[in-house]
């Protein structure tokens, strides 16, 4: 058995490893808890950390929602009441990452339309992320319009065109125009519509190419080939990313109201968001700490071992 000299000898220098880290120690996180107690944590294989909850008293406030779809197997994450399908929550980017439908125009050798499927998005709190996503239509007789708000009122339109006479003068890796045209998200973007059409339906790429498609997306999701024309047509959905913030307030009037404070944690850090997103604020975790700023004592520092 383990002298007591010799144990307070080993309690020591773990306490002095801890304090004074040597270039042989390694940096161990401790165990996080994401949501608050007695809440699940998981919808399926998405992890759901609070400020978002899937039962009354689990979720910050109703835009926090989420709804876990158990007729799913595995079950699915939606927002709130819509059919907008949660893949992931990204809380110290204030982001969640959702899937959302490819639009297509599409006709036969003789230039009928036979399929024509538009979608668009209506947020009431969150905005389309500028710098994850970018709209992006794809084609060789096509171009393509998407029409939106921003959240501080201001309409927004763009258009690109994509043209190419066959499927080897494409650019691939490239949406420069040819078989593929690509647009920046402005910010702040709450809702959009996309419109797409062909100048001949279509007809003069016909051995090749008889869809034209939409989408606003996750920018390192979509890579343009040479398939892609034919690879579209089997790919329903593609991720979208979305920012959220608490409440409309900055930080510093938010903490005139600590009892409605959303970074609980003593070590937070807050963060205004731009007023072009809906202004707001997110929290974070200091450097050296991981966890959830949102709930008390939810950042964590890091366990420093010898190895």
């Amino acid at each position: 058995m383990m002298g007591f000299s010799a144990m307070l000898a080993q309690l020591i220098t773990i306490a002095i490893l801890v304090l004074f880290p040597t270039s042989s120690s390694a940096a161990i996180p401790t165990t996080t808890v994401i949501a608050k107690p007695d809440c699940d944590d998981h919808c399926g294989n998405v992890k759901i950390p609070y400020p978002f909850g899937m039962t009354k008293d689990c979720y910050l406030n109703k835009f926090f929602f989420i709804n876990c779809d158990v007729s799913f197997n595995p079950p699915k994450a939606f927002l709130g009441s819509s059919n907008v399908n949660v893949t992931d929550i990204f809380l110290d980017k204030g982001q969640i990452q959702i899937l959302k439908y490819v639009s297509y125009d599409c006709y036969d050798r003789q230039g009928n339309n036979t399929d024509y499927q538009l979608y668009s998005l209506s947020l009431s709190k969150f905005t389309v992320s500028d710098t994850e996503n970018k709209f992006t239509a794809v084609g060789c007789d096509t171009y393509a319009i998407v029409q939106g708000f921003k959240g501080d009122g201001q309409r927004y339109t763009a258009g690109c065109m994509s043209i190419c006479d066959q499927k080897e003068a494409v650019i691939v890796d490239s949406c420069s125009g040819a078989g593929c045209c690509q647009l920046s998200i402005p910010e702040g973007l709450q809702n959009w519509t996309v419109k797409l059409d062909s100048y001949y339906n279509h007809t003069n790429v016909s051995d090749f190419n008889l869809c034209s498609y939409a989408f606003v997306a996750k920018e390192s999701e979509f890579t343009f080939t040479k398939d892609s024309f034919q690879d579209l047509a089997h790919r329903e959905k593609l991720p979208l990313v979305l920012d959220w913030s608490i409440g409309n307030q900055t930080c510093e009037v938010a903490q005139m109201d600590m009892d409605n404070y959303a970074c609980k944690a003593v070590n937070s850090i807050c963060t205004t968001l731009p007023r072009v997103k809906g202004s707001g604020y997110i929290c974070n975790c200091p450097n050296g700490y991981q966890g959830n700023p949102y709930l008390l004592d939810g950042c964590q520092g890091m366990i420093i071992l010898d190895v």
